[in-house]
C-alpha cells in the first residue's frame, strides 16, 4: 500500500498566491514611514503568510520573493536619489531573493508541525508562535548579513507611531515583530479551524492581543534633566553638494549664533557639521574651541577623522580649555557601498563609474558608545547605526541616561529617508526607557520624551536650533537586559524547532514505509 503524501493543500493557486504576495507587499510599505498607517501591518502580515501556506519549496521561493520585492522596492526607493537605480535595484532584489530563502522555511513550519503536533490547541497556538519566530528570523538574518546586513524594514518599527510600540520596553524591536506577526498567524489559524462556535478555540488569539493592549510601558527611574541645544545648519551636506571650503561648518555656526547667551548644559551638532578634520586641521580646531568658549558648555560634534591611513566617521566630545577632543566615538556600521566599499574588486569590475565615486572607505569603530558629560551618560549613534541593537544596548549597558544621535539625510532630500530613520530613534526611545536628541544636517530633527513623545521639532530642509530640558532616566528595561536573548531564541531556537519537526516527521514517515502491508 503506497504511503500517501502528506502535505496541507494550498490555500491559493500558485498564480493567484503570486497576485496576493505583491499586494500584501505593497500594503506593508503603507505601515512605514511617511504615511505611517500602521494598522496595514495587520492586513499585509496575514496576506503574506496565506501564500505560504501548502505551497511547495519553489513555489515558496517565488512568492516570498515577489512579496520582498513589493515591499524592499518601495521601502527603499531613496536609495536611488542620488545614485540612480542600480544601487536600489542591487538593495532591493537582494533582500527580496533572502526574503524568498527563508520564506522555505515558514512553508515547512506550515507543512511539518500539523503533522507533529497533531492537537487543535498545537495548531492554534505553537504553529502560529513557530512561524512568527521564523518570520522574525528571517528579519534578523537580512538584518546580519551580508556585510553587517541592512535591519532596515523591520514589522516592530511600523508601530512607532501605533498604540503597540510601548513593547518594545519588555522585548526589543525583533520581539515586538515576533507579537504583531504571532497575532496574525493566530488569526489565520483560528479562520482556518472553522470552530467559530467554540470560544476557547480563540483564546490563544485573544490572550496575545489582550497583552499586547494592556501591558503597559516599562517605567525607567527619573534622573534628573539635561538642558541641550541641537542645531540643524541645513548645510550642503550631501554627497554631490556644490561646497566651498567649510561651508557646512559655517553653516552649523549661523544656525548656533542664536543660542549665544541661552544656558546650556550641552550643544550637539548633527553628522558631518564639521566638514574638516578638528583633529589634524588647527583653523578648525581653533573655531571650536571659540565656539565651546562662547557657548560655556560641552559640544558634541561629528567629523570625519584620521588615524594614520584609516578615515573614522566620528563624534567627538569638545570642551573649552581642554585637550580636545576630550573623548571620541567612532561608528560602529559603516554603510556598504555608501561609506566603504567591501570587496572592491568584485564590485569595481560590475561598476566602475558607481564605485569609483566612493573613494575613501571608514573603519568600523570599537569604541563604547556613550560620552560622560559633566557626570551625565550620554549614548551615542551615528547616523545608520541607530536601526542595530548592538549600538543601542550597548550604550544602556555602558550608562546612558539619554541618548543623542547624529545623522546626515542631506543625500535623501525629498525621500521618506529621513522620517524612517526618525522612526527607529522613536521606537529606540520607548525601547530604552531614555530620552533621544534627533539631529540631523538638514532634517528632521527631533528631541523624543521617554515614552516617544515629541518634545520639540525641526523640520526637513530648515535651518534652526532646539533648546529643551531634556528628561534623564536610568535603570535597564527588559529589552535590554534580555534583547541577545530573545533575539537569540526566536532567531537560533526556530531553526532548531522547525529541524527538529522536519526530523520526527522523516523518521515516522520511514516507520510508515517499514510497516509491511497486512
Amino acid at each position: 500500500m503506497p504511503v500517501r503524501r502528506e502535505r496541507p493543500r494550498p490555500l491559493l493557486p500558485l498564480g493567484i498566491a503570486a497576485f496576493v504576495s505583491v499586494i500584501a507587499g505593497l500594503l506593508l510599505t503603507l505601515a512605514f514611514p511617511g504615511l505611517s498607517w500602521w494598522p496595514m501591518v495587520f492586513v499585509a502580515v496575514p496576506l503574506a503568510l496565506i501564500t505560504l501556506i501548502g505551497r511547495s519549496v519553489w513555489g515558496s521561493l517565488l512568492v516570498g520573493f515577489l512579496f520582498g520585492a513589493a515591499f524592499f522596492l518601495v521601502n527603499v526607493l531613496f536609495t536611488a536619489r542620488y545614485l540612480g537605480p542600480v544601487p536600489w535595484l542591487a538593495l532591493s532584489f537582494l533582500e527580496a531573493a533572502m526574503t524568498g530563502i527563508a520564506s522555505i522555511a515558514i512553508t515547512l513550519a506550515y507543512r511539518w508541525t500539523p503533522r507533529v503536533l497533531k492537537s487543535r490547541a498545537s495548531r492554534l497556538s505553537l504553529l502560529p508562535a513557530l512561524v512568527a519566530a521564523l518570520w522574525t528570523m528571517r528579519e534578523q538574518w537580512l538584518g546580519s548579513w551580508p556585510y553587517g546586513g541592512f535591519p532596515w524594514g523591520r514589522i516592530g518599527v511600523t508601530q512607532a507611531g501605533g498604540p503597540l510600540a510601548h513593547l518594545a520596553s519588555w522585548v526589543g524591536m525583533s520581539g515586538l515583530s515576533f507579537l504583531i506577526v504571532l497575532v496574525c498567524a493566530a488569526a489565520i489559524e483560528y479562520f482556518r479551524a472553522k470552530r467559530f462556535r467554540y470560544v476557547k478555540t480563540a483564546i490563544p488569539t485573544l490572550a496575545v492581543v489582550a497583552i499586547l493592549i494592556l501591558m503597559p510601558q516599562f517605567p525607567t527611574t527619573p534622573a534628573g534633566s539635561l538642558r541641550v541645544g541641537a542645531v540643524q545648519g541645513n548645510g550642503p551636506a550631501g554627497y554631490f553638494d556644490k561646497r566651498s571650503p567649510d561651508a557646512v561648518l559655517n553653516a552649523q555656526l549661523a544656525a548656533t549664533a542664536p543660542l549665544f547667551g541661552e544656558k546650556l548644559d550641552v550643544l550637539l551638532w548633527p553628522e558631518g557639521g564639521v566638514d574638516s578634520d578638528p583633529t589634524r586641521n588647527g583653523a578648525t580646531a581653533a573655531t571650536l574651541d571659540a565656539l565651546a568658549s562662547r557657548i560655556g558648555a560641552p559640544m558634541i560634534v561629528s567629523a570625519v577623522t584620521q588615524r594614520g591611513s584609516q578615515y573614522f566617521n566620528s563624534s567627538l566630545l569638545w570642551k573649552t580649555g581642554a585637550d580636545n577632543p576630550v573623548q571620541t566615538y567612532d561608528k560602529r556600521h559603516p554603510v556598504p557601498f555608501g561609506e566603504y566599499v567591501p570587496d572592491r574588486w568584485f564590485y569595481n569590475a560590475l561598476a566602475p563609474d558607481l564605485i569609483g565615486l566612493i573613494q575613501r572607505g571608514y573603519t568600523p569603530g570599537t569604541k563604547p558608545p556613550v560620552f560622560d558629560v559633566d557626570g551625565v551618560g550620554v549614548g551615542l549613534a551615528i547616523c545608520f547605526d541607530v536601526i542595530y541593537d548592538d549600538v543601542i544596548w550597548d550604550g544602556a549597558d555602558d550608562g546612558a541616561q539619554v541618548y543623542m544621535f547624529q545623522t546626515n539625510n542631506a543625500d535623501f532630500r525629498g525621500t521618506d529617508e529621513n522620517l524612517q530613520q526618525l522612526a527607529f530613534a522613536q521606537m529606540r526611545a520607548m525601547e530604552t526607557g531614555r530620552s533621544v536628541v534627533n539631529i540631523s544636517t538638514v532634517g528632521t530633527s527631533q528631541i523624543i520624551a521617554p515614552d516617544g513623545s515629541e518634545i520639540a521639532g525641526l523640520k526637513a530642509d530648515t535651518a534652526g536650533h532646539l533648546l529643551a530640558d531634556v528628561p534623564l532616566r536610568t535603570g535597564l528595561t527588559p529589552a535590554v537586559i534580555a534583547g541577545p536573548w530573545i533575539k537569540g531564541a526566536l532567531g537560533w531556537g526556530s531553526l532548531l524547532a522547525l529541524v527538529a519537526c522536519g526530523v520526527v516527521v522523516t523518521v515516522r514517515g520511514r516507520r510508515v514505509k517499514k510497516t509491511p502491508t497486512p
